[in-house]
């Protein structure tokens, strides 16, 4: 049974840090694309940020470039999500996810596990 599970939200004050956490059971995360997408009520899940082994290349949103890193410890088997210089705009709940690319980022019908999601909440 393949499990995805988030971790690390919370609040924080604008301009903070946060690390998400994705830990995977089930799947080993070597062969996949991993995913972070967040969702604000009434709004549609966006692709923020996605990682992939056979590529170095990491791929970011615009809204979030510079200010988030995606990595991964296979030996884990854990995707992590670094957020810096938060900012109010960046409330959400954040999901990970896996796919066969980082087209996922793009197209989140093509992800095919998903985890339960973490709140992130950035308020003074």
């Amino acid at each position: 049974q393949v499990q995805l599970v988030e971790s690390g939200g919370g609040l924080v004050q604008p301009g903070g840090s946060l690390r998400l956490s994705c830990a995977a059971s089930g799947v080993t995360l070597d062969y996949y694309a991993i995913g972070w997408f967040r969702q604000v009520p009434g709004m549609e899940r966006e692709g923020v940020s996605c990682s992939i082994d056979s590529d170095p290349i990491t791929y970011h949103a615009a809204s979030v470039k510079g200010r988030f890193t995606i990595s991964r410890d296979n030996a884990k088997n854990t995707v992590y999500l670094q957020m810096n210089s938060l900012k109010p705009e960046d409330t959400a709940v954040y999901y990970c996810a896996t796919g066969r690319s980082c087209t996922i980022i793009r197209d989140i019908s093509a992800a095919n596990y998903w985890g339960q999601g973490t709140q992130v909440t950035v308020s003074s």
